[in-house]
């Protein structure tokens, strides 16, 4: 059975890294709370421009890993606003990586989650989104 072949979304990413030796296990494999760190970075990116404001997550609703992230991967973040409400915003994140493969690039989806964001005022206070915040 051949996999299909991916390629990376076509819209600019929320975060793009590479994971470090100091990232990972004896084995190499990439901590998952480390992904789930940057998962959250990248949504909040993508919260924050939608509400124009400071944001905190206040929950994760889904969170799915599909395949392991590796040091020396370059793993992609792209973030899209899926709904606001009156004060919060949730958003999808999926995560690809790029690594080589027999010295070809290959590019494999690794998590996948929607996290919950809610806008707060300068003195971290919930307050209401922008009238145009709809996605």
């Amino acid at each position: 059975m051949s996999e299909v072949e991916l390629s990376l979304p076509q819209e600019d990413p929320a975060l793009r890294v590479v994971p470090m030796p100091a990232d990972a296990n004896a084995y190499g494999d990439v901590f998952g709370g480390w992904i789930m760190s940057q998962v959250d970075i990248a949504g909040g990116v993508a919260a924050h421009r939608r509400a124009r404001s400071r944001v905190t997550t206040v929950a994760v609703t889904s969170f799915a890993f599909r395949q392991p992230v590796s040091v020396g991967d370059l793993v992609s973040f792209y973030a899209r606003v899926l709904r606001c409400g009156k004060t919060s915003i949730t958003v999808d994140v999926e995560v690809f990586a790029e690594r080589r493969v027999g010295g070809f690039a290959k590019v494999v989806r690794v998590t996948e989650a929607q996290l919950v964001y809610v806008a707060l005022d300068a003195e971290g206070r919930k307050r209401e989104l922008p009238a145009n915040c709809p996605a």
